[in-house]
């Protein structure tokens, strides 16, 4: 089965381990570039921007504003611990600003710091042992149609609950652990 959307956000800790001329459909993939670990060449992360830019692949940078510029990318990722509002002084420059949130006030947050687009966490159980509950289809839903900005799912997304989302009233979403383990076989599930 396929899932439709008009966008999906593809988490990715280095560039070595995802190939972006497996995306065949320009303009409605993101890829956030979230290295928690170890750093990259300057160079090698200019080279895999450049084809992304080819690919018409949008490019997001994950709470580093001096990686942001370096690159040219498309725009920064906020991630949920992440308070600083001076942040949204980036929007006014152009770039494209998206957030990550685990509740309401994380959200107000997000907004304030200029976040259009926020990726709204657990939406499936996940087998993390640190992190506990879920927000289910229905509950997302609800929080869904009551947000002023565009919700994105995130969280326990896997092959067997992937077809789920096509029943979650938004209109992209995102991946972290399924594009690590199966990229391939997760992109072509996508239109």
């Amino acid at each position: 089965m396929f899932v439709r959307k008009k966008k999906y956000y593809l988490f990715i800790e280095n560039t070595r381990e995802f190939n972006v001329n497996l995306i065949k459909i320009r303009n409605k993939f993101n890829i956030i570039y979230r290295n928690q670990k170890k750093e990259e060449e300057i160079s090698n992360l200019i080279k895999f921007r450049n084809k992304c830019r080819e690919r018409g692949v949008a490019f997001y940078v994950s709470n580093n504003t001096l990686l942001l510029s370096k690159l040219k990318a498309d725009g920064l990722y906020i991630s949920a611990h992440n308070k600083n509002l001076l942040l949204n002084i980036y929007s006014k420059l152009g770039y494209k600003i998206i957030g990550s949130a685990h509740n309401q006030s994380e959200i107000n947050i997000k907004e304030k710091q200029g976040c259009k687009t926020i990726m709204y966490s657990r939406i499936f159980k996940t087998d993390y042992t640190y992190k506990k509950g879920f927000l289910g289809l229905q509950k997302f839903n609800i929080i869904s149609l009551r947000s002023k900005v565009d919700l994105v799912p995130l969280g326990g997304i896997n092959k067997t609950n992937l077809i789920k989302l096509n029943s979650v009233i938004c209109n992209s979403f995102a991946c972290l652990s399924l594009i690590k383990k199966k990229p391939a076989k997760v992109i072509n599930r996508l239109f």
